[in-house]
């Protein structure tokens, strides 16, 4: 029979290791915020007139979203990067980080944005096969078009912290709003917002819209989607949207979840029958025996004139049978209906449009994983220090947004993985520091099942162009 613990008897740990660099997969991250301009950006930014630190702002910046991407939940996790000088180099303490952050967090939203946003027209302009198209049912794309999906999510509070604040979940903490390009998993914007900031606030979802429309580089923004669940259901969102088709080369279109009120509701109650179809699965684009979807916005134009929407708007609205569920008053037909609003003309069949609106569900998978990558624990009772820890989310979501793209493109497995694998599978990895021919080499495990992997995405963003000078 086999003793279970054979393995470890003669086996000790001992704390005086020589050579050995605990996270290996750091180092390309660190790297593609080197040369992708955005280090060397934020030090020009947050440099100050008269004050020369010993660790640079813009390092230090960096270094905390590093820290972030490969898991840290703390700012005294950046002691993992600063424990291997060796291969980093000087690395701030946790105090000197928190300082730092102190210090960028009130003043630097804007100019953050801008280094930001010119690391992302360089890192798109290396991408092997383009900007990926977002997809939905079964594959279908509008070819060139960047998804943007505004969300907001509760970040619980367990310690008095500056405008912590009891939520609409009953909970107590902060609410912050965010939007992701679809297409790449980045997060272009991030706002913090005191716990008890509304859901549906027209003025901070624009705000947040603006920030992101500005990350997209220029070539990019000729072909725009805004996606919202009902809480931007507003005028003033709508509104909003609307006048961004300003110029004559851009087309921005909006996908945004509307309210079932009486006049949609009595609309519903005068829809002949034969107007609902069939809806699709938002991912295969196989029909669903369980929804319909049908237009309404005939029904509603003298309600939509009355009320000054766009001409354009459309309203489109969807049943899906209730299954198990109780029913309200106004589901005593055995139905659950939802409703969202698109300026999108006829080239797409409504229920395309159903199936391209529920594919902003995405979106959750995105707030999670940013969640995951320091959103879900904001480390100061200071809201200075949490901003620009927010700053650091962002970064920290990008970097390894790009570090799929760029240094994984062929490898599915790795560049559709969530942060939790890829810290797994190649942040983590250990690794042994020789030094031959004046070059530094870190010798990974022969016999790790990534170690490949993790070579090549080394090889290809040391070897990245660097952004021109201005």
């Amino acid at each position: 029979m086999m003793d279970p613990i054979a393995w470890s008897a003669d086996l000790r740990i001992t704390a005086d290791g020589e050579g050995i660099v605990a996270w290996a997969g750091a180092v390309p991250v660190r790297m593609l915020a080197d040369r992708t301009g955005l280090t060397g950006g934020l030090s020009a930014v947050l440099a100050r007139r008269g004050f020369d630190p010993l660790h640079d702002r813009g390092r230090v910046l960096t270094d905390v979203a590093v820290a972030i991407a490969c898991g840290a939940r703390d700012i005294v996790d950046i002691e993992a990067l600063r424990a291997q000088t060796e291969v980093f180099g000087p690395v701030a303490s946790d105090t000197t980080a928190r300082r730092a952050l102190n210090e960028t967090g009130g003043r630097a939203r804007t100019p953050i944005g801008r280094v930001r946003a010119a690391a992302r027209a360089h890192v798109w302009q290396q991408l092997p096969d383009g900007l990926p198209e977002a997809r939905f049912a079964g594959g279908i794309c509008q070819a060139g078009m960047v998804v943007l999906r505004i969300d907001g999510s509760l970040v619980v509070a367990h310690s008095k912290k500056e405008r912590a604040a009891p939520t609409f979940k009953k909970t107590y903490g902060h609410h912050p709003l965010g939007c992701w390009i679809d297409n790449s998993g980045e997060l272009a914007s991030l706002l913090l917002r005191a716990g008890n900031a509304g859901s549906n606030t027209a003025t901070d979802l624009i705000t947040v819209l603006a920030e992101a429309i500005a990350q997209v580089p220029k070539p990019y923004r000729r072909r725009l989607l805004i996606t919202s669940d009902g809480a931007g259901a507003s005028h003033d969102l709508i509104d909003w949207c609307q006048r961004q088709n300003h110029a004559g080369d851009r087309s921005v279109e909006y996908s945004v979840g509307f309210d079932v009120d009486a006049d949609v509701r009595a609309a519903i109650g005068r829809l002949p029958a034969d107007r609902w179809q069939p809806g699709l699965d938002n991912t295969t684009g196989a029909l669903r025996t369980d929804i319909d979807v049908a237009e309404i916005t005939d029904l509603l134009a003298e309600r939509l004139t009355r009320t000054g929407w766009p001409k354009t708007m459309r309203v489109i609205v969807r049943r899906t049978k209730l299954a198990g569920e109780q029913p309200t008053l106004f589901q005593l037909d055995g139905y659950k209906y939802s409703c969202f609003v698109t300026n999108t003309g006829p080239g797409l069949s409504i229920q395309l449009l159903d199936a391209r609106h529920r594919a902003h569900a995405r979106v959750e998978d995105q707030v999670r994983t940013s969640k995951d990558t320091g959103l879900g624990h904001l480390p100061s009772k200071s809201w200075t220090v949490n901003l620009a820890w927010c700053h650091a989310v962002a970064i920290a979501t990008d970097l390894l947004a790009w570090l799929k793209l760029l240094g994984c493109p062929d490898l599915p497995a790795l560049n559709k993985a969530e942060p939790a694998t890829l810290r797994y599978r190649l942040l983590h990895v250990p690794a042994q520091l020789v030094r031959h021919a004046r070059i530094r080499w870190l010798r990974i495990p022969a016999h790790w099942p990534w170690a490949n992997a993790l070579t090549h995405a080394f090889d290809r963003i040391r070897t990245l162009p660097t952004p021109s000078p201005g």
